[in-house]
């Protein structure tokens, strides 16, 4: 069963929103692709977001450019956490358009906003909240920021190395 949806407005951000599912990918957390507009089919919208959780998602990934209402309009169908990815877009004011309109949201319809083309740690967010409940899940997190660190450390160790 898929526990994460990856949802965007238009097979353009693909590109964009692949880095999402590597990462989950990664961490073995199931998930569904798909194209959901808000503008061109918002009523295909409407029953995703109404039936995600009844379907066993427990996360929503909400990639979108421009006027970017698909994470908004999702969440405000849904009581599913929902983590809303600016793109950049042809028709894009440089991301702002798209950055505005997924962070401004008002009361009591909160959007989690990673930045601008940040799917990947828009799907780290979404390892994190179901991580809470997910012990195995946890223990991949802490594996993966110790990872981190190393490869940090070990391009430190280069570089002072090359310097001298």
């Amino acid at each position: 069963m898929n526990i994460v949806g990856v949802i965007m407005g238009s097979d353009s951000d693909l590109a964009v929103m692949k880095n999402a599912t590597e990462i989950l990918d990664q961490f073995g957390v199931t998930y569904e692709t798909r194209i959901v507009s808000a503008h061109r089919t918002p009523e295909h919208m409407f029953r995703y977001a109404r039936n995600a959780a009844q379907r066993g998602l427990k996360v929503i990934i909400a990639g979108a450019g421009g006027a970017a209402h698909l994470p908004g309009m999702v969440a405000s169908m849904t009581i599913l956490p929902v983590i809303g990815v600016p793109i950049r877009s042809s028709n894009s004011l440089d991301g702002w358009d798209s950055i505005l309109s997924i962070l401004q949201m008002p009361g009591g319809v909160p959007v989690g906003t990673v930045a601008l083309n940040g799917s990947k740690n828009a799907a780290l967010l979404a390892v994190r909240i179901l991580a809470a409940s997910n012990p195995k899940l946890q223990t991949k997190l802490e594996n993966y920021m110790e990872n981190m660190k190393k490869e940090v450390l070990t391009r430190d160790q280069s570089i002072r190395k090359s310097a001298k």
